[in-house]
């Protein structure tokens, strides 16, 4: 029985909408449709729920099972805090990624919330590309990854945080430094500093017809590192605002209409510990309110 369908089915027995019990799980309503139906099937064919004009309720068999996996869950989530309570020197690893420019002020103060409220609580943080989070979710070297990309790999799961600007860093000498705004146009014949893959993906797309690999002098894993370089004049590097922390001999100037949607990256059907699920909602919670 999978652990998920049986969290998903009492969500939705307690509200008895499809729309806000996706919303609440975080996943769309398809898949909770298919989750729904998938319980009902490995139940011999079970209708635990049916249609009353537009919504839905449950039906009696449908109740008899909420009580029973409520039940089960409650025991499940106590049994993990019972064997966790048991072991009171054992920390709580939450091992979480981000692309550069997403560790900010906001997910500082959920990190530093989590650890007030219990002492056992540490946290491994993992700065790197979209591309190299994902694989590390996948290979269940993360619990999570904030990541500004999305695939259609059906293992993970991606929840949409907010959405940002992009700018590009420019030396202080450089003859756009002084510019108020800047197309992508005007700057994709620039030489290129990439530190996140999917920019660059993106830049392509914008700059279509310029041969923009042939752009790229010189690539790095964090922004810190490019904007080092580009204060010495090697090259331009295009970023999110989020990524712009004043540099010594570095400017930037905002890129029009191109912007950055960042996401919550975590492996679809893996079951979390109630500490670090409780992190991941948190953080969704508080990015979300914080745009």
């Amino acid at each position: 029985m999978n652990y998920n369908y049986l969290r998903y089915f009492s969500v939705l027995a307690q509200l008895e909408h499809y729309t806000l019990a996706a919303a609440r799980l975080g996943i769309s309503q398809p898949s909770l449709s298919s989750a729904i139906n998938h319980l009902e099937t490995e139940l011999g064919d079970v209708k635990l729920f049916e249609k009353v004009g537009r919504n839905i309720r449950l039906t009696e068999e449908g109740r008899f099972y909420q009580e029973k996996v409520d039940a089960a869950l409650k025991e499940l989530n106590d049994a993990s805090l019972a064997l966790r309570d048991s072991k009171t020197s054992a920390p709580v690893v939450i091992r979480m990624g981000f692309v550069s420019g997403t560790l900010d002020s906001t997910v500082a103060k959920e990190i530093l919330s989590h650890i007030r409220q219990n002492e056992r609580i540490r946290f491994r943080l993992t700065e790197s590309s979209a591309e190299e989070l994902m694989d590390l979710v996948r290979e269940e070297k993360l619990d999570m990854a904030i990541v500004d990309t999305t695939n259609r790999d059906r293992s993970l799961h991606f929840r949409k945080l907010f959405q940002g600007n992009f700018c590009v860093a420019l030396p202080k000498n450089h003859p756009f430094s002084k510019a108020s705004s800047l197309s992508p146009q005007q700057i994709a014949r620039e030489p290129q500093i990439v530190f996140n893959y999917d920019i660059e993906n993106s830049f392509g797309q914008w700059a279509s017809g310029t041969p923009i690999d042939e752009r790229i002098v010189c690539t790095v894993n964090t922004a810190g590192a490019a904007l080092s370089l580009v204060s010495e004049g090697v090259g331009i590097c295009i970023m999110s605002e989020k990524c712009a922390i004043p540099h010594p001999g570095v400017t930037f100037v905002p890129i029009e209409n191109w912007h950055q949607a960042l996401y919550m990256c975590i492996l679809y059907d893996k079951w979390l510990e109630p500490p670090v699920w409780g992190f991941v909602e948190s953080l969704v919670k508080r990015l979300r309110n914080a745009q």
